[in-house]
């Protein structure tokens, strides 16, 4: 039986107004799933974040021209403490966004791959440390290094190609299976196993070891193995389950342009294939803290978020970026240091939507976005959370308060794809 308790509680002003009568119906009748249970009357006791200024502060957001859609989830002590949507599911229709809109998840997909891999180690059906070669996948490296580069390397991007390895052949529709077994022909960026450089091709060969060690689609083992037993129920792996939802953000690029969804990204599952609401990523994220330990055990939990290899600053380094220190990625998770406190979490981008969790697990607090932009100006409200959470000084890390200070600034940015025409490809 699992020990931890899920509460969803939908927050419209203040803190004061946790489990509220005009909490969203969804969340308060929501079914609970098996050791999850879902109870916004759970959400009680002082907040420690001010949460009409958080209100105050994503509203000012939302002012931007480049900005349609916001959905967010924040946790305290273990306690869902505000699950809201902002905007519109598309540009100008009226449709307002709702902690069930399902949005996608991009490379905060990563995380689901890397409980898949950590949960089967754990039962001894897939090695961590044995070379990818051993798996049978189309993973094809420099020299023959396939045969030395191991799972684990690969769900951290130590594969030793340059980053974002022939991502723009993806994007222009060629078949990933193909495209991993001519990354061969590379030159070798740095020795295997030994740096950091991203990966979204490469990283899916993990898609490949999954399904053989399974014998299953890859689909079907995350939503048996992860999302029925979470009560994940907005979430799936193909653009079908996206338009299907009852409720979905569309895409739009900058200046609020719509644009179509596309398919590139769902074919390296692994990497980017996942869609789900904000209140689905919230209880993803209270998982990762701990929450649900009969379906992601403190071990797996720690093999996972476990800093593996540093990750190299690139370009202009923006203040966010100066403040969380230590950088480091695991199996799948980003982990910094923030204010003294070690942060895990990861971003996501595909063309027309961003995502973002970072969460404290010591503290059992964190905060999970999703948005249908290509603006990534989002992102930075992370850092004016966990502020408010830790009783610090106020910073505009939003930098919108000022004429002229809204200028892009991406925190902690996964790379953008080599040679990429699409103008906001998954990182």
């Amino acid at each position: 039986m699992l020990g931890a308790v899920l509460g969803l509680a939908v927050v419209v002003g203040t803190a004061a107004t946790l489990g509220d009568e005009e909490a969203t119906p969804a969340a308060e009748k929501a079914e609970a799933p098996a050791g999850l249970s879902v109870d916004p009357a759970l959400a009680t006791g002082p907040a420690r974040v001010d949460y009409a200024r958080l209100d105050g502060r994503i509203a000012r957001l939302m002012q931007e021209p480049d900005m349609v859609g916001f959905a967010i989830g924040t946790v305290e002590n273990g306690q869902v403490r505000f699950l809201r949507g902002y905007g519109e599911v598309l540009a100008g229709s009226g449709v307002p966004v709702t902690p069930d809109t399902v949005f996608r998840w991009g490379s905060v997909s990563k995380g689901v791959a890397a409980a898949l891999a950590a949960k089967l180690a754990e039962e001894g059906r897939l090695q961590l440390d044995a070379p990818i070669a051993q798996y049978g996948t189309t993973l094809r490296l420099p020299g023959g290094s396939e045969r030395v580069v191991t799972v684990a390397d690969v769900l951290s991007h130590r594969t030793g190609l340059v980053r974002n390895a022939w991502d723009d052949r993806l994007e222009a529709g060629q078949d990933p299976r193909a495209i991993r077994a001519a990354l061969a022909t590379l030159p070798p960026y740095c020795l295997p196993s030994t740096c950091h450089q991203y990966q979204n091709i490469a990283y899916d060969a993990s898609t490949e070891v999954i399904e053989g060690v399974t014998g299953q689609a890859y689909g079907e083992v995350a939503r048996a193995r992860l999302f029925a037993p979470l009560g994940m129920a907005s979430a799936s792996m193909d653009r079908l389950g996206l338009e299907r939802s009852r409720s979905w953000a569309r895409p739009h690029r900058l200046a609020k342009r719509p644009t179509t969804v596309n398919d590139n990204y769902y074919r390296t599952p692994a990497a980017a294939g996942v869609n789900a609401s904000i209140g689905d990523l919230t209880r993803w994220m209270m998982a990762q803290m701990g929450a649900a330990p009969a379906v992601l055990s403190p071990a797996t939990l720690d093999t996972m978020h476990r800093p593996r290899v540093a990750t190299e600053p690139r370009g202009r380094r923006n203040a966010m970026s100066r403040a969380m220190t230590d950088a480091a990625y695991g199996l799948g998770w980003r982990s910094f240091s923030y204010a003294g406190r070690r942060l895990v979490g990861h971003r996501g981008t595909v063309d027309g939507y961003g995502a973002l969790l970072l969460f404290d697990s010591a503290d059992r607090s964190g905060i999970a976005m999703l948005w249908n932009s290509n603006r990534h100006t989002a992102a930075r409200l992370q850092l004016e959370f966990f502020d408010m959470l830790y009783g610090l000084p106020v910073t505009d890390w939003l930098e919108l308060d000022e004429a002229g200070s809204g200028a892009e600034a991406v925190v902690n940015p996964e790379p953008t794809p080599q040679a990429s025409s699409t103008p906001a490809a998954n990182r």
